[in-house]
């Protein structure tokens, strides 16, 4: 990957990755970086969007649903619990460029992800998730900060703006967790290193801590090794006798296999493609087999959910619907009870729902919502180069910017969701431009 200021943090502490920044290099990243969001995607008076977005944000208590202590929310509605313990392990398996498609749960093709299916019929499956962008660095802010993408740029490539953004592992470790980030390919790239340590991840495992005899890939490791740097490292604290400690985990694992060009070591559909998507479910479904056999499993919870759809269905039109369509499954001992979720809702609304379940604040991310919440509004939005498209079950807008046309409306009630989609677009830019 090209060189970017990420590639010299290390710490936590911001002050000392700014000092490890070489001055020359970071003033060029200065002036290569200036950008005046705050005038970009006006599409109407600030006052009006001011309106329209907040009838678009979560009500922050819910009366007989929450109630609010020491700034702590209490969960009190166990219809929307999901899980049977207030502080679990939470897993994130982050699915490269995964789909709906591939799970015939969801209406997809048969015999893909087979193992994600099975998984899908005892935990908790979101049918009406929509992913935010196109794009990795896209994908894995809005998954992990709440944070839409944008259609012109990636936040993460700005490491002053991203340092201010709330993140998932920044609100769990003030709330006692330990936080770790597997990967098996390059953490240096799109500024993605500085961005997780900004997070608050504080051990990334990547292609570098893989030996060169691994990382055999275009990408780095394959993703069954990275599972098992994963499960090494549970296998080690069950030994150790750590496994039963308070202090309770945050982890995120992002595969890669699934990616062009496709090689994997494992052969068991024709179709290239298809079969790198079912190698990484393989890799998952293994994974999650040895890990019931561990103590850690009966309070975790895994988060499945792709980065964003690619490579399948192929040739797909960007400015369509199906484009961003994707699973979110939990599973684990954690859960509560199998449920299947019909609610509209995007990879940002992860970190409030998340959060809501964990009985833990989650206000300053403004743009999340709590899927789980029935005063919040349902629904999905995203982004493409210069377009964006907002999902209703009542309306499916899709509008180009570039050229100041609609390119999809249909749906019960057309064309209410597009000043909706125009006035959020507009505030998630006046809230770059300020950070």
């Amino acid at each position: 990957s090209t060189m970017n200021v990420g590639k010299v943090y290390f710490s936590a502490e911001q002050r000392l990755n700014h000092a490890a920044i070489n001055p020359a290099f970071s003033l060029m990243e200065s002036l290569a970086k200036q950008k005046d969001f705050s005038k970009q995607y006006r599409f109407m008076e600030a006052a009006e969007a001011d309106r329209l977005f907040k009838d678009m944000l979560e009500p922050a208590v819910v009366d007989g649903q929450t109630e609010e202590t020491d700034s702590v929310l209490q969960p009190t509605d166990s219809l929307h619990t999901l899980f049977n313990t207030q502080r679990p392990d939470v897993l994130f398996v982050i699915l490269e460029s995964f789909s709906s498609k591939l799970m015939t749960v969801l209406g997809g093709e048969p015999n893909i992800a087979i193992h994600l299916d099975s998984l899908s019929k005892e935990g908790v499956l979101f049918t009406n998730f929509y992913a935010n962008s196109f794009r990795t660095d896209r994908g894995l802010v809005a998954i992990l900060s709440g944070y839409p993408a944008q259609p012109t740029t990636s936040i993460m490539k700005y490491p002053r703006k991203t340092q201010s953004i709330p993140a998932i592992a920044g609100s769990l470790r003030k709330a006692g967790y330990g936080t770790k980030y597997y990967y098996g390919g390059d953490a240096d790239f799109t500024n993605m290193r500085s961005y997780l340590m900004s997070s608050g991840f504080e051990d990334i495992v990547s292609d570098q801590d893989f030996p060169v005899t691994e990382r055999l890939s275009k990408w780095g490791a394959h993703d069954h090794l990275v599972f098992n740097r994963l499960l090494e490292d549970l296998k080690t604290e069950a030994a150790e006798g750590t496994a039963e400690e308070k202090t309770p985990h945050f982890r995120v694992l992002q595969t890669s296999s699934s990616h062009e060009p496709f090689e994997v070591p494992f052969r068991r559909l024709e179709n290239d493609r298809l079969n790198a998507f079912a190698y990484t479910d393989s890799c998952a479904g293994d994974f999650v087999r040895q890990f019931r056999e561990l103590p850690q499993w009966k309070n975790t919870v895994i988060v499945f959910v792709p980065d964003h759809l690619g490579a399948y269905p192929e040739h797909i039109d960007n400015l369509s619907v199906e484009r961003y369509r994707i699973p979110l499954l939990m599973v684990g001992g954690a859960v509560r009870e199998p449920r299947r979720i019909d609610v509209y809702g995007s990879q940002h609304d992860i970190a409030a729902t998340l959060l809501a379940q964990l009985a833990l604040p989650h206000e300053e991310f403004v743009f999340s919502k709590d899927m789980l919440n029935p005063a919040s509004p349902h629904f999905a939005f995203f982004t493409v180069p210069d377009a964006f498209g907002m999902v209703t079950a009542d309306n499916r807008v899709i509008f180009n910017c570039q050229a100041g046309a609609v390119v999809l409306d249909e749906g019960t009630a057309k064309g209410k969701n597009l000043p909706l989609g125009k006035a959020y677009l507009q505030k998630l830019y006046d809230d770059i431009a300020k950070r």
